[in-house]
């Protein structure tokens, strides 16, 4: 790779050889063309059907628009960066992509938790459903999600590149990786994001605790239904949300508790990965196989795109 300057960072990617880094260039690619697919026709199903209007569905779209995003500030550029064999990433498009990166999975976070409630009113408060989930909240609380996902990226950002760097500018990452950048900076400088992460870090936990509470309720309720068949309606959406938040969660929560290291190993490689790339990928397969609405929402798609081409 090219060597980097002062008014920059190198990224070191997934592999310094050539060859395997062409491969996972290749996987990188195939993995977000599914994302990109799988997340398009997920907002076009729910879009085109009439029947897809309630909330739960309202909120899927943004979460499919947010995972789009959130695969978009990463992959593309490690993708491009493996095929031209360079890895230089100047200053500006590291702060671009370390506030756009923290914004997504900041928002991601509270979307999750917004989805945890909207599927808790639904099951045990059905009667007052309407009126809690109506549309003017359902706006209000995808605006607060990208809100809060644009104060924690700036607050992020700006303790992050608020202190010096020092050493050889190399990140080994594949992308600029504010854990990574910390361990770049001058003496006792990185005091101010980590006290940020703390915070943040602590809004994430009550985050996963309202999510568990909220199912903790939801099972209880479904359990004690006398309708077999409410059970399992019941069951079909939330077990597509429910995965996606374990998904999501685990990863990202392993990443965060191993101990931090001074060289770089598969492991770190591997729980980044799990937790920037795989999720966008796989939430529309798993609300797509779980939910029947979605399944026969994207028959239509199909089926129009079809009588389109005898047209």
């Amino acid at each position: 790779m090219d060597n980097v300057t002062m008014s920059g960072f190198l990224l070191m990617g997934i592999s310094a050889m050539p060859e395997l880094e062409l491969i996972h260039a290749s996987l990188f690619l195939v993995l977000y063309m599914v994302a990109v697919t799988g997340n398009l026709l997920i907002i076009t199903a729910i879009s085109m059907d009439s029947s897809l209007l309630s909330p739960m569905y309202f909120f899927l779209k943004h979460l499919s628009f947010l995972d789009l995003c959130y695969i978009s500030v990463t992959v593309p550029r490690s993708i491009y960066n493996s095929f031209t064999h360079n890895g230089y990433i100047s200053l500006g498009e590291c702060i671009v992509q370390c506030f756009a990166f923290i914004l997504c999975t900041a928002a991601e976070t509270f979307m999750l938790t917004v989805m945890s409630y909207d599927r808790y009113v639904a099951i045990c408060l059905p009667l007052h459903y309407e009126i809690i989930m109506d549309i003017s909240t359902c706006v209000r609380g995808v605006l607060g999600i990208w809100i809060s996902g644009v104060i924690s990226g700036t607050m992020h950002t700006a303790a992050t590149f608020s202190m010096h760097f020092c050493g050889p500018h190399i990140i080994h990452q594949f992308f600029c990786d504010i854990p990574q950048l910390m361990k770049l900076s001058c003496s006792n400088e990185y005091i101010s994001e980590f006290g940020v992460s703390v915070f943040f870090s602590l809004v994430g936990g009550l985050c996963i605790a309202f999510i568990v509470l909220s199912y903790t309720q939801i099972f209880s309720t479904v359990l004690r239904m006398p309708s077999a068949e409410g059970r399992a309606k019941a069951f079909s959406t939330c077990l597509p949300h429910l995965s996606v938040v374990i998904l999501f969660v685990s990863t990202g929560v392993f990443d965060f508790l191993k101990p931090p290291s001074d060289s770089p190993s598969a492991l770190d490689l591997f729980l980044t990965i799990m937790y920037t790339v795989v999720p966008p990928t796989l939430n529309p397969m798993i609300y797509s196989l779980r939910n029947q609405a979605i399944k026969t929402a994207l028959r239509k798609v199909f089926q129009g795109r079809k009588a389109d081409l005898f047209f």
